[in-house]
């Protein structure tokens, strides 16, 4: 899953790079590279996402998981935690490149390490309420397509947090202001909907 997940966020490097290739010299790739590279993470998770069960679900090893004498929330933190990790992994390989293809011939801003923050705390967003919505299309028809409809509205308040804070640093702006109320209103949305979905797992695993 992680080679996948590489190699599909490399193709979308290309893809930008091909749309992008014809601006003229007034398109400013600091304000825009907050967006690009969350749309990059956003699009390359629901790929690792929608195979996050897939091999439990393959050789039926999902009921036997359900077996074990032991809280179903500790199925949600196991599956969240190795989501998290697999994200993580692959921003570390895909942030590299997204220099070297888009910030190379600009200079960021020299808060631009405090992309990090949002980075993280995204991510943790992302894996939580991703492996709980997982969960829940793994069984269903078109579940590729029924995964992005349902995620992608509902992670829209963190990848607007994140959009914004991660465009503050790098391009330049208040970081006071906008960004330290952006990772709020990311952290805030962290601990809702990641507790949220611990508390349903339950039910939607068993579903």
């Amino acid at each position: 899953m992680l080679s996948s997940m590489a190699i599909y966020a490399f193709l979308v490097l290309v893809v930008y790079g091909a749309a992008l290739s014809q601006t003229g010299s007034q398109f400013d790739i600091l304000q825009m590279s907050g967006g690009m590279l969350w749309a990059l993470i956003v699009f390359t998770s629901l790929l690792g996402l929608n195979r996050s069960f897939s091999y439990e679900k393959e050789d039926g090893c999902l009921e036997g998981i359900l077996l074990v004498p032991l809280d179903r929330s500790v199925v949600f933190l196991a599956k969240a935690t190795s989501n998290f990790l697999f994200l993580l992994a692959v921003e570390i390989v895909v942030l590299p490149l997204y220099y070297f293809f888009f910030l190379t011939t600009t200079t960021p801003q020299p808060t631009w390490p405090l992309m990090l923050i949002p980075m993280l705390v995204g991510t943790i967003g992302i894996a939580g309420i991703g492996t709980l919505l997982s969960t829940i299309t793994t069984s269903t028809r078109g579940k590729d397509v029924l995964l992005a409809v349902l995620f992608i509205p509902l992670v829209f308040p963190l990848l607007y947090a994140c959009v914004s804070a991660t465009t503050v640093v790098v391009a330049g702006g208040d970081i006071e202001g906008i960004f330290r109320n952006s990772v709020l209103l990311a952290v805030g949305y962290d601990l809702v909907m990641v507790l949220l979905s611990w508390v349903l797992y339950d039910y939607a695993v068993s579903a």
